[in-house]
This record gives structure tokens, C-alpha cells and sequence, in this order.
């Protein structure tokens, strides 16, 4: 029996190309190697903060997305990537205030204080707070912007008006305590002095923004704690 010889292969034809990898083929951690793609060339929370301190300086509405994307330093579809649209980042930047204010100013609530000494350390954070600014005196995020957004926007009108709630329930509790403390009379309206306390940060922020001289602001702080804790008594 004869055998048939097997043709060699003609010269110049290519042998098939090698497959190539496609995602379904890829192993699961290939796959997600490939679907994360490169990170982000920012840091959130750095460019947060300077979000947070664009809105402080100009405010809401005159603050345009080119100015943030400029003081975060990311392009606008990053931002838009990261944190959502003018409305969005807002709200994120005055969650991450309210957080820094409350650390800031819960130093001050030692209930080893008396009242008086309480207020005037409450006070004196609120002055360098809301005196403090790059480009100038940048009061309250809550009174000068927050609540100028509040008629148009439900949510915002909400999250301002909370805040103001917690500054009435903590110094209304501060007050309440000195009451039972014998500081105060028995007869002292705790909600009522409370709410007094809490307006004069509103004046402070709407004052420094304006420009008003830091011994000023001290000399209507001597005014109030002496009208909620009565006048200082003289030193021997």
C-alpha cells in the first residue's frame, strides 16, 4: 500500500494568529484590573475642603463650576465625577462644615465650667471662626449662605434650619443645667435665654463678615453673657 506523502505547507501563507485575550476569557482579577482603570489624580477630601472653602468666601449662587474646578484643581468632568453637580458638592461641603464646627465648638461645653466661662469660650471660638478667611472675614456658612439658598431649596432650608436647632438645644441644655447648678435663679426660662445665646452667633458671623472690629464684637459678648448669667462679679 502506498502512502500519501502530506504537502508541506506553500511558502508565504501564515499560520493562524494567536488569540487574543477578550474580558470573558480574562481571570476575575484581571477583569477588574482593567475595568478600574487609572486612578484618580486628586484627593477627595483635599479637593473637598477647598470646595468648602470656595463656598465660604463667595457664597452659592456666585460661585460658578469653573471657579471650583479651578480651586480644586480637577477638570469638570472629574468633578462632576466625584461629587455631582454645584447643588451636590454643596451639600457635601456644608455636611463636612457642620462636622468641623461641631468639633470645633464642642471643646468649649465642659460641665466642669460655669456657665459664664462656657459662654465666653463659646464666643471667643465663634469671633476667630467666623473672623478667619484668606480674603477676608468669612462669617457662617449656615447665616450667609445656607440660609439665603433656603427659600428656593427644601433641602437646604431643612439642613440650616437644623443647625440652628442643635445651637438652641445645646446651650438651651447648658442653661438648664446651671439653673439646677444654683447659677441661675429657679425662675430663669432655660429655651428662652437658650435661643437668646444661640442669635448671638447669627450677629458675630453677619458682623465680621461685614468687617465690623474684633473689640467690637467682644464688647456685645461681655453685653450678652452678663444679660444670660448675670454681671460678672467684681474680683477681689
Amino acid at each position: 500500500m502506498v502512502q500519501k506523502r502530506t504537502r508541506a505547507p506553500k511558502s508565504g501563507v501564515k499560520s493562524a494568529p494567536a488569540k487574543v485575550a477578550t474580558t470573558a476569557s480574562m481571570s476575575p482579577e484581571a477583569t477588574a484590573t482593567k475595568r478600574r482603570g487609572r486612578p484618580r489624580a486628586f484627593e477627595s477630601e483635599v479637593a473637598l475642603g477647598r470646595a468648602l472653602d470656595t463656598f465660604r468666601d463667595s457664597g452659592f449662587a456666585a460661585t460658578s463650576l469653573d471657579d471650583l474646578s479651578a480651586a480644586m484643581g480637577i477638570n469638570r468632568p472629574s468633578l462632576y465625577g466625584a461629587f455631582g453637580d454645584k447643588r451636590e458638592l454643596f451639600l457635601k461641603a456644608y455636611e463636612r462644615y457642620r462636622a468641623e464646627a461641631g468639633v470645633l465648638f464642642a471643646k468649649a461645653f465642659d460641665p466642669a465650667l460655669s456657665l459664664r466661662v462656657t459662654l465666653e469660650r463659646v464666643y471667643a471660638i465663634a469671633i476667630d471662626f467666623y473672623a478667619a478667611g484668606e480674603n477676608g472675614p468669612r462669617g457662617c456658612l449656615t447665616v450667609m449662605t445656607a440660609a439665603s439658598e433656603a427659600m428656593a431649596d427644601p433641602e437646604i432650608r431643612q439642613i440650616a434650619q437644623n443647625a440652628i436647632a442643635g445651637a438652641d438645644r445645646n446651650l438651651t441644655r447648658r442653661i438648664q443645667k446651671a439653673i439646677e447648678d444654683g447659677e441661675l435663679p429657679k425662675s430663669a426660662n432655660a429655651v428662652a435665654l437658650g435661643q437668646v445665646a444661640s442669635a448671638m452667633f447669627h450677629t458675630l458671623a453677619i458682623r465680621a463678615r461685614a468687617g465690623v472690629p474684633r473689640a467690637e464684637l467682644e464688647a456685645l459678648v461681655r453685653g450678652t453673657i452678663d444679660l444670660i448669667a448675670g454681671p460678672a462679679k467684681p474680683r477681689r
